[in-house]
């Protein structure tokens, strides 16, 4: 393939860009560094957020996105991956930047890099970076992509970071223990700097780090708690850290954010508390609550008729998500009918998926299955033996060839619901199928 240059189009520079590396991901921050510090990157804002987390991490940013917007900010958020297009990942006030704008950074990249080696997901953050700073912003959201010290994303010297649920994922580059990527997450904090953990119960190497680099983390459940009443909820101090420094007048009667999912609350709480103790930007109580009613993220238990057909689209792709989607659809299970859920299901094969699909075959009555064809893509035969050993029942199992025959063979069944899950991936496709949602953003 030939090198891309600034006449060439985006899609030609992606196509490039996955070809170009060896690796999928190669974890370190020094290929990045080298590169930032030659384009001046280091600093894409005045003030930047980063937030690592296993889950919740993307509904965090978008929370984060709506309320800085609603306070007169002009924000930039970087997200990973994407649902429909690469754009996805790079916005500015809430909306994809050009494809002019994307592949103007990469022809700087290129020409800044010389002969060192990056990475698809280096060259995007440093694209996303790049874009920013040219656009002279007041806040950046950066969302890490994968654990938290060595991504590329903590090039950057965040002034506050925000950690999310922290659970089991990317096992071959994080491992399967709780503790060390507890840890791992950690690694985005910076000594000094206000760190905040929504997560409820996270492990105690999380705390250990930061009092061992001094980093004043403040922590669900610990400093502050959610008070639920009458579809409002309230954030308590219970430290008295957190009730010293707060700068906002009124932590009570918060309006519940618009994403869907009792789970949301506890990402809320994080997102409010980051806000209401960081000390440079201006956050009233009314931004924070527009803000909060007015975040979108796609592909987030998304809910939509297509003619007369119910379809619920999440991205859950691990245990965790997962569990998070199953209390979702207890939640709603009165509103279910014809017997249960059609499932367009397909996961990708360094999952742990076997969990997953026993959280969520209660819900399920037929399991349309379809091989992704993209790298760690699951089999049909892979797809199969996994709900096969889950216990559903053979007969239940839909194999279909591509996920337009996947989508065209649900449709007819209208009054059949439909719950697309398994992958961003999975999602991806099926919007991509589904021409009406080219309106997510």
């Amino acid at each position: 393939m030939t090198t891309p240059n600034n006449q060439s189009s985006l899609q030609h520079w992606i196509d490039w860009l996955l070809q170009l590396h060896p690796k999928e991901v190669e974890l370190g921050l020094d290929r990045i560094r080298l590169v930032s510090t030659s384009m001046q990157l280091l600093r894409p804002a005045p003030f930047v957020i980063s937030v690592a987390g296993t889950n919740g991490k993307g509904s965090s940013v978008a929370m984060l996105v709506s309320i800085l917007k609603a306070a007169g900010y002009q924000v930039g958020a970087y997200t990973s991956p994407h649902i429909q297009s690469f754009n996805e990942r790079i916005q500015i006030d809430g909306l994809p930047v050009s494809d002019a704008d994307i592949t103007k950074a990469f022809d700087q990249i290129e020409t800044a890099r010389g002969g060192i080696k990056l990475t698809y997901f280096e060259f995007a953050t440093l694209a996303a970076l790049s874009v920013f700073k040219q656009a002279s912003l007041d806040v950046v959201v950066l969302e890490v992509g994968l654990g938290g010290r060595l991504d590329a994303v903590n090039v950057v010297d965040a002034d506050v970071a925000l950690i999310t649920a922290i659970g089991i994922d990317h096992v071959e580059w994080l491992g399967d223990d709780r503790s060390v990527i507890a840890t791992e997450k950690a690694g985005i904090t910076r000594s000094g700097r206000l760190a905040v953990c929504s997560d409820s119960a996270p492990p105690e190497s999380l705390l250990v780090y930061a009092k061992q680099n001094t980093v004043p983390l403040m922590q669900l459940n610990k400093d502050f708690r959610l008070d639920c009443f009458d579809n409002r909820w309230s954030m308590i101090g219970l430290s008295e850290a957190f009730i010293k420094v707060s700068h906002i007048d009124s932590h009570k009667n918060f309006p519940p954010p618009s994403l869907k999912g009792s789970f949301q609350l506890q990402n809320a709480a994080g997102v409010v508390a980051l806000l209401s103790l960081q000390d440079r930007l201006k956050i009233s109580k009314e931004a924070i609550c527009t803000g909060l009613q007015q975040a979108k993220h796609p592909g987030r238990l998304d809910s939509f008729q297509v003619q007369d057909q119910s379809w619920l689209v999440d991205v859950a792709h691990n245990p965790q998500s997962a569990q998070a989607l199953a209390e979702y659809l207890e939640q709603i299970s009165s509103d279910r009918s014809g017997g249960g859920y059609t499932a367009i299901f397909s996961v990708l094969n360094d999952k742990d998926a076997l969990p997953m699909i026993q959280m969520i075959a209660p819900f399920v009555k037929n399991w349309v299955i379809v091989d992704l064809s993209v790298p760690r893509a699951s089999s049909i035969v892979e797809l199969t033996e996994l709900l096969i050993n889950a216990g559903v029942a053979k007969n239940r199992i839909l194999p279909q060839e591509t996920m337009v025959k996947a989508v065209t063979s649900v449709q007819k069944e209208p009054s059949t619901p439909i719950l697309v899950w398994g992958s961003f991936f999975t999602v991806s496709q099926v919007y991509g199928c589904l021409d009406q949602r080219l309106d997510l953003l």
